[in-house]
């Protein structure tokens, strides 16, 4: 009877030892794997806007639009999905449009193209000091500013809330007629 409960609790210690190296081994795989091929990385966010210009009548003001395609590049392999937002477009401190980011979920390793358009308050834009001078000048800079609120999908299982602020300068060179635009994206888990 001594032998068997002795051969019980070598099995039993067996068995433990085993079930903690295995343990440990799925530790150091997932913390390496997290580290470097699940590490997130910034997406890339490229806005491409358009000004449209509508003439109006005698009784009405011009209206100016911008239609915005805004391209994320996601270069992880988890998808991420992010809620509504608004973008805020201002002139030298001044917001002069807010444009509407509806929600999406952009997969792992894709390129999303989200469209969107926004009315410029041309009046809060010519009553600016610096309007005129930069209209001389031939360039008037605008900056984008958002936040976007969501979660990634690790490995279909967790759900991790993230906020990505995103920043955009787009300059307007009036006599060229041309429209450049550099964004900067930070994530914060």
């Amino acid at each position: 009877m001594n032998s068997n409960k002795t051969s019980r609790i070598r099995h039993l210690k067996l068995c433990c030892g085993v079930s903690a190296i295995l343990l440990i081994i799925v530790v150091v795989v997932l913390t390496t794997l997290s580290l470097t091929i699940f590490k997130p990385r910034q997406p890339e966010i490229t806005a491409h806007p358009h000004l449209v210009f509508n003439p109006g009548s005698l009784s009405q003001q011009l209206n100016i639009t911008i239609q915005m395609v805004i391209t994320i590049d996601n270069p992880n392999y988890e998808s991420f999905r992010f809620k509504n937002t608004t973008a805020y477009v201002t002139y030298r401190e001044d917001v002069v449009a807010e444009v509407p980011i509806v929600q999406q979920h952009v997969p792992g390793h894709a390129k999303l193209n989200v469209t969107t358009s926004a009315d410029l308050m041309v009046s809060k834009l010519i009553s600016n000091p610096y309007f005129w001078n930069d209209v001389a000048a031939g360039c008037l800079n605008l900056n984008s500013k958002s936040t976007l609120h969501g979660h990634v999908s690790l490995l279909k299982f967790f759900k991790l809330h993230f906020k990505a602020l995103s920043s955009c300068d787009i300059s307007f060179f009036i006599s060229l007629r041309n429209v450049e635009s550099r964004c900067n994206t930070k994530i914060k888990l």
